[in-house]
């Protein structure tokens, strides 16, 4: 009870609370976009939601099945757009745009020739999976360097939104580039630190496992996480003060608040009843957010919430960041259920 109280309490803080989960805004958004596709550009966004493809996933710069908005005209370019910004919640599409638009920059950082596509904000990458309809299964992606986006949705409610990757290269813009010390994933990065730097000598012992961070997330593009229960965990939910439990909760919502406000709500309610007092949060690296200190990571973790943060790679200026559901990424229960159903009849 005591900690249902603590997540009650900061819930109104959070502003992901009321609303009835409903997919009506990204089921018109996703009709409208492939109202604008003629037949060929059709044949490259549709696919059947129970594919593989569905559950293939990755965040680097590669060629992606789907229709990438480098190939589209104005209008369904737009069109596109507008499906991202009813994906997620509208601080995260932003972020997600901006995301895009960093490829230009990096380009300038390597130096790639002018003809060189490999950075490019128009490589990425529209998916639909089955037919959008509010009595049907389906589902939709956006994908491309850095951001990968996965919905599922039946019986007009969004029902899956993991996993959901944001990250950034650089994680800040150095000087001599344009709109240089620009930060797109600052938060995540700030609260973990906080968090961090609250605990006492004790607590440390059991938060840090490592001074070395990993060179990427652990869950990598995996379809499913096998056995995250095997992983070494940090300091849990319980060996926390009040404060530091607050400080936690506010740092996952950071990361649910990606999502709009209905989904959000249900997934963090979600993520209190798989239990609280299960969350542990793991830290690994350095214990300050410098470029050039080796990077940090961390990972926080329940029955059902897995989520990840690094940021090591390029001298500790590339960050890394996904939040999964261990219990229904890609809509994989949500799928289950559905074929138990269809059995029956």
């Amino acid at each position: 009870m005591k900690n249902f109280l603590l997540f009650c309490v900061l819930l109104p803080c959070c502003g992901v609370f009321a609303q009835n989960n409903t997919n009506q805004k990204a089921l018109s958004a996703t009709q409208m976009f492939l109202k604008t596709l003629d037949k060929e550009k059709l044949s490259r966004a549709l696919f059947p939601y129970d594919t593989n493809e569905r559950r293939t996933w990755f965040f680097i710069p590669i060629e992606r099945k789907g229709l990438p908005i480098i190939d589209m005209n104005e209008e369904q370019t737009n069109a596109a757009i507008n499906l991202l910004k009813t994906s997620l919640s509208e601080s995260a599409s932003k972020t997600t745009l901006a995301i895009m638009q960093l490829e230009i920059i990096l380009k300038q950082i390597e130096k790639l020739a002018p003809e060189n596509n490999r950075r490019h904000p128009g490589k990425f990458y529209f998916s639909v999976f089955g037919t959008p309809d509010t009595q049907k299964l389906w589902g939709w992606r956006i994908e491309g360097h850095h951001i990968s986006l996965n919905f599922s949705s039946e019986n007009g409610k969004v029902v899956s939104g993991t996993p959901l990757f944001l990250g950034s290269n650089p994680a800040i813009v150095p000087e001599g580039y344009p709109q240089a010390g620009l930060q797109l994933i600052k938060q995540e990065e700030t609260l973990g630190i906080d968090l961090l730097h609250s605990f006492s000598e004790e607590q440390l012992k059991k938060a840090i496992l490592s001074d070395k961070s990993p060179v990427e997330i652990l869950s990598s593009n995996s379809a499913h996480i096998l056995r995250p229960d095997t992983l070494k965990t940090g300091i849990s939910f319980s060996e926390m003060n009040k404060i530091q439990q607050e400080k936690l909760i506010k740092l996952i919502s950071v990361y649910v608040e990606r999502y709009p406000f209905s989904f959000a709500n249900e997934f963090m309610e979600k993520i209190e009843k798989a239990g609280l007092d299960k969350l542990s949060f793991t830290w690994m690296g350095a214990k300050e957010a410098k470029i050039g200190n080796g990077g940090h990571y961390y990972r926080i973790q329940n029955p059902v919430l897995f989520l990840e943060y690094d940021n090591t790679q390029n001298n500790a200026n590339h960050v890394h960041t996904v939040i999964r559901d261990l219990t229904n990424d890609f809509g994989e229960d949500l799928l289950r259920k559905h074929y138990e159903q269809e059995h029956k009849k």
